[in-house]
């Protein structure tokens, strides 16, 4: 309990400050859980670390876990993927959109809450981060004029979710211009894919997690984020050509393509199919 005359920092800090429906950033985390350890890894994140190393966090305002069976695994490119090696390692990828204006806010709760996780043991270490960092939002390309918008995503009931990470070959201002001008639109239209969200990531923080690394080459790097109304597989011949499409425009390379389905919160449906 706090004095009268000094009020709790719970009171002053959400009173000054950016708090807007925005998406200013995001955490994305992408993770493979070691071989034999799928659905003890599965039944952490889903029973406490969605929650308590997301979720709970102040400005962090929506969050989607995704899961990539065999069937989608067998989709992903290309081979030579500077991300993924092999290239079905990273079976979960997780979402989370933070507040436009409140990533420093976020970030120095979320560093000191999963120091304090670790030492407690409630932090899953038989995993390897395959990539995760967070991320500065650089926009959304809609397929439509009405319908849900970026700040939805990840709670409209989509049925799939495609990650593609593109490398810029000169400069990713150009590259992301081109993406968002061009070959974005035009993949969406009259396809099941709603949208794509741009974003560009940040080096991790010097305090993070000792089992989180960088992929190098953030400086280039753009990762886009398409929400499809069918399941991935269903609509793949919309996303099989980005990487000869893109390479032919001479201003990027595909680092990795990677279908999703989102995961059925509080069960283990999937699990059985990773391997």
């Amino acid at each position: 309990m706090t004095d009268a005359a000094t009020p709790s920092p719970y009171t002053t800090l959400p009173a000054e400050g950016p708090y807007e429906v925005a998406i200013g950033s995001a955490l994305i985390t992408m993770v493979e859980p070691h071989e034999g350890h799928d659905h003890a890894y599965n039944r952490w994140y889903e029973d406490d670390h969605f929650y308590s190393g997301a979720m709970a966090m102040p400005w962090m305002f929506a969050g989607r876990r995704w899961v990539a069976p065999r069937h989608l695994q067998a989709l992903r490119s290309p081979t030579d993927s500077r991300i993924a090696q092999p290239l079905e390692a990273g079976k979960y990828i997780s979402l989370y959109w933070i507040t436009e204006g409140r990533y420093d806010d976020h970030l120095r709760w979320t560093v000191a809450t999963n120091q304090r996780l670790l030492p407690d043991g409630r932090v899953y270490l038989d995993r390897t981060h395959v990539y995760t960092s967070f991320q500065e939002y650089a926009g959304a390309v809609y397929r439509d004029p009405d319908g849900p918008r970026d700040i939805h995503s990840l709670d409209f009931p989509y049925r799939g979710l495609v990650v593609e990470v593109v490398d810029s070959t000169d400069d990713r201002a150009t590259l992301e211009a081109w993406l968002r001008a061009e070959f974005l639109p035009a993949r969406l239209a009259g396809s099941p894919a709603a949208m794509t969200l741009c974003f560009e990531p940040y080096p991790l923080p010097e305090d993070k997690m000792a089992y989180v690394e960088d992929v190098p080459g953030l400086d280039r790097r753009v990762t886009l984020l398409t929400f499809t109304e069918v399941p991935p597989d269903e609509c793949w011949d919309v996303f099989a050509d980005a990487g000869s499409v893109i390479a032919a425009s001479g201003r990027g390379r595909l680092e990795l393509s990677a279908p999703f389905l989102p995961t059925i919160p509080g069960t283990n449906t999937y699990v059985d199919q990773l391997r």
